[in-house]
């Protein structure tokens, strides 16, 4: 067990032999060494969303999005922890040659659990989804995998972005989410508090805009009454990258940026990613800020730095460079991409039989792509494998496999010198030699990312609509009218409109971005050596018509808990090569209010294909005014089942699954009765209709 207090001490006790300028010079993210302290550099500035990035080769896994897809805590737990190990032996190998730039220390700035609220939010790929009890679960896990359970942290893990950040990117500098106490309560702060409550996350991270007119960097409520005084958080603060830069140059709430870095330090924000805390010692000179107020951030900050154990001997400073991209970690990254990849669609062609096939066509501006495989903020891997070559390496010389790029990601043609749509051609003659085809559409980080990190610039990295690029669907609509047997792989980090696809093609398949191997396991799947299990974390949409402005922060029609239409794919719907099916609920007698909720249920594989499967709690309050339209869900498990096999399983449902939030943000029990609803996706008329049967729905009585 980690001993906060006596690491407290030794911070307060070395803060306290420090000058002032020294002790303001260390809450900057490139802290300078301070040599008479023997206290070397240290930057704070390192990101592991998906596997350790931006400083060389390490593990590369599914973008988050895909990893929210497993619905496996086991999975996130283990991936946290092994990206502790690389960052551990990336730090170890660095720091004994005096390296210790950016991205190279231990102060990982993952998890990003924010609500991924609106399809067309570019970072949305970088959440665990749309739904807070989902991203509070996954989230929890991975950091407590990052951290460990040792006597020192393994590697700190920050919760980002608090609290209300969802786009849009091109305003983030100067937006104004403004979010009811009900949507805050209900949707926007329960991972949070998850991750601050439950994991002990070390860090937090503020976001750009400002929620209910505080800049989030410098926002009482949030960072003091919220963060600090409900919820007992311990750990240090940091700032977006030059966000506090942003609280007098776009939101206008200080004139200067010496009040600017005063409102940042006196709300609690303790190291600034940015270049405005340069201007501490003048705001101190001027009396906006105290010394005191300086040591207390320094403290929070060298805390930190004890918990790791910078500067003690501890058991991971025996971590070898070995454990970049091992054996064991590779493996782990296949499994993750196995259990993200969604089947939303498949009239029977899946999974495709080699024997009977003797060409096989690879199509798309995706198939062949090393930048879909990776998504953002992603690091280095010593090999990469695509679609393409994954196909290619499994059936090897047995069947033929034709290629096309078929069009540009996004431009009008891929040669400047040819003629518009210029390789559309060479893509219907691939489908016309070919028994199928796999057609590879989508985006990358180009497409859809962080504003400022992207080449889409007229949305900064956001989507306009929830279209493929015109390029794509002209791809699209003349190789489906071939006649050829189609397998479409959307290659994305959220919703796209899938209606020509779901309609023609004979399979549909959601691959995300599937890490920087991925494109062997995608080939696995395709050829039945393993079953698709993945579900979706995100609503499907038809169309942006579907959704309220962009900028409005209210959840009214918004996720499956408020969806007022049919979408073309629902929340937590995926489909496997099995045929699992709930067959029974079983309640406890009598539920008591505020004890541990448990449910059993009976899980038959109707099939004679072995599959991994996720069972699906839902659970809504029917006489409560305050509960969800659609209800919530509650609970999940990913289970295995043989063919023909038949189990129970008993799931845990979440300690709230009988709470509402009322307008007022308060969470209470309100009424007596409740449905509870189990299967393999969920309650809905559009997952009913999709895969031909009902969940079990039983009432429970307080």
């Amino acid at each position: 067990m980690r001993d906060r207090q006596n690491a407290r001490k030794r911070a307060q006790e070395l803060v306290a032999q420090m000058t002032l300028e020294e002790k303001a010079s260390q809450l900057r993210f490139d802290s300078p060494a301070i040599p008479r302290l023997n206290i070397p550099a240290y930057n704070w500035w390192n990101e592991g969303l998906h596997g350790v990035a931006r400083a060389g080769v390490a593990t590369s896994f599914p973008q988050s999005i895909g990893l929210g897809a497993a619905f496996d805590r086991e999975l996130m737990r283990q991936i946290g922890s092994v990206i502790a190990v690389e960052g551990r032996a990336k730090y170890n190998a660095s720091s004994a040659q005096g390296d210790r730039d950016i991205y190279k220390g231990l102060t990982f700035w993952s998890p990003n659990v924010n609500i991924f609220r609106d399809p067309r939010w570019g970072r949305g790929h970088e959440t665990y989804g749309e739904d807070p009890y989902l991203t509070g679960e996954l989230g929890k896990q991975f950091v407590e995998g990052l951290q460990g359970d040792g006597e020192y942290l393994q590697a700190a893990a920050c919760a980002k972005h608090f609290a209300v950040h969802s786009g849009p990117e091109a305003l983030r500098h100067r937006f104004d989410a403004k979010a009811s106490a009900k949507d805050m309560r209900e949707t926007y702060l329960p991972a949070f508090e998850k991750l601050v409550k439950e994991a002990g996350v070390e860090a937090v991270m503020g976001a750009y805009n400002r929620t209910n007119g505080e800049p989030c960097c410098g926002s009482k409520t949030l960072m003091q009454d919220i963060l600090r005084g409900e919820w007992g958080f311990e750990g240090h603060y940091v700032s977006d990258c030059w966000a506090i830069r942003d609280f007098h140059e776009n939101h206008h709430v200080t004139d200067t940026p010496e009040e600017s870095a005063a409102m940042a330090l006196k709300a609690g924000c303790d190291v600034n990613c940015g270049s405005t805390y340069l201007m501490l010692l003048k705001a101190y000179e001027q009396g906006l800020v105290t010394e005191d107020e300086i040591t207390q951030a320094a403290v929070r900050l060298f805390t930190t730095r004890f918990l790791l154990g910078l500067f003690d001997e501890t058991p991971y400073d025996q971590i070898g460079y070995d454990q970049l991209e091992s054996r064991e970690h590779l493996a782990l990254a296949d499994r993750a991409t196995a259990e993200s990849v969604v089947l939303l669609k498949n009239n029977g062609i899946l999974p495709l039989d080699q024997k009977k096939l003797k060409a096989v066509g690879v199509v798309g501006p995706n198939a062949n792509s090393r930048a879909v495989l990776v998504g953002n903020y992603h690091g280095t891997s010593s090999r990469y494998i695509t679609v393409l070559e994954g196909i290619q390496d499994l059936l090897g010389d047995e069947v033929r496999v034709y290629y096309s790029e078929g069009c540009h990601l996004f431009k009008d043609r891929v040669e400047g010198l040819g003629h518009r749509q210029d390789r559309i051609s060479e893509a219907v003659s691939v489908a016309q030699n070919s028994d199928v085809v796999i057609l590879c559409v989508g985006l990358d980080e180009t497409l859809e990312g962080e504003e400022g990190d992207t080449g889409n610039s007229y949305a900064s990295g956001d989507k306009q609509d929830l279209l493929l690029p015109q390029s794509q669907r002209e791809l699209a609509e003349a190789v489906l009218a071939v006649g050829k047997p189609v397998v479409v792989l959307n290659m994305t980090g959220s919703a796209m409109d899938l209606r020509l696809e779901q309609e023609k093609a004979d399979a549909v398949v959601q691959t995300w971005y599937p890490g920087a191997r991925g494109g062997a396991v995608i080939a696995k799947l395709l050829f039945g050596e393993i079953s698709p299990s993945g579900k979706l974390p995100v609503t499907f949409y038809e169309d942006t018509e579907d959704l309220p402005d962009f900028e409005d922060y209210s959840m009214k029609g918004r996720t499956y808990r408020y969806l007022e239409k049919d979408p073309l794919y629902p929340f937590g719907y995926g489909l496997t090569y099995g045929d699992v099916q709930v067959t029974e609920l079983t309640l406890p007698e009598k539920a008591q209010e505020g004890e541990g909720l448990k449910v059993t249920l009976r899980a038959e594989n109707r099939s004679q294909t072995a599959t991994q499967e996720v069972l699906q709690v839902y659970v809504k309050a029917l006489e409560s005014e305050n509960e969800t339209p659609n209800g919530k869900l509650a609970g999940f498990a990913r289970v295995y089942l043989a063919g023909g096999e038949s189990r129970e399983f008993e799931i845990d449902l979440d300690p709230n699954a009988l709470t509402v939030v009322d307008q007022t943000g308060k969470r209470l029990v309100e009424g007596r009765r409740f449905s509870v609803s189990a299967g393999t996706g969920a309650p809905d008329r559009r997952t009913e209709s999709l895969t031909g049967r009902k969940s079990v729905t039983k009432v429970l009585e307080l």
